[in-house]
């Protein structure tokens, strides 16, 4: 399972790592140290607190990092639901949440998960799916 330091799970969430910093020392989400003694915060972790922050509106204080230039929403993978053809993936990209619709064999090549970085780019009324 991939892994992310304070620095990229704040770029993930929209807000500063020092927010990110208080909010793990808060207990708000889990870390754990590396064998270098960098604090990381897991994967599945970071997607389930990403949901959560953004579900319940909270005001973080900072103004939004994202922007409309090229429609690219970086974000992290939250839920990842596998058909026999088609798969449906959300990425939570700050306060916004994206749904993209396309086959299984497509996730599958990119070997996207729940806990993983990823791009969503938005294009008329499709969303593709970039590997970070």
């Amino acid at each position: 399972m991939q892994s992310y330091t304070i620095g990229q799970a704040a770029r993930l969430l929209g807000v500063s790592p020092d927010t990110a910093r208080r909010w793990a020392d808060a207990g708000r989400v889990a870390t754990h140290r590396d064998e270098s003694g960098r604090r990381l915060v897991d994967g599945r972790d970071l997607a389930a607190f990403s949901v959560e922050l953004a579900r319940s509106g909270d005001d973080t204080g900072e103004a939004a990092s994202y922007t409309s230039a090229r429609n690219a929403f970086p974000g992290i993978v939250t839920a990842v639901k596998l058909g026999d053809v088609a798969a449906q993936v959300e990425i939570q990209a700050g306060p916004h949440r994206l749904v993209s619709l396309l086959t299984r064999e497509a996730v599958e090549e990119l070997g996207l998960e729940v806990g993983m970085e990823a791009t969503a780019r938005v294009k008329s009324t499709n969303v593709h799916i970039d590997r970070a």
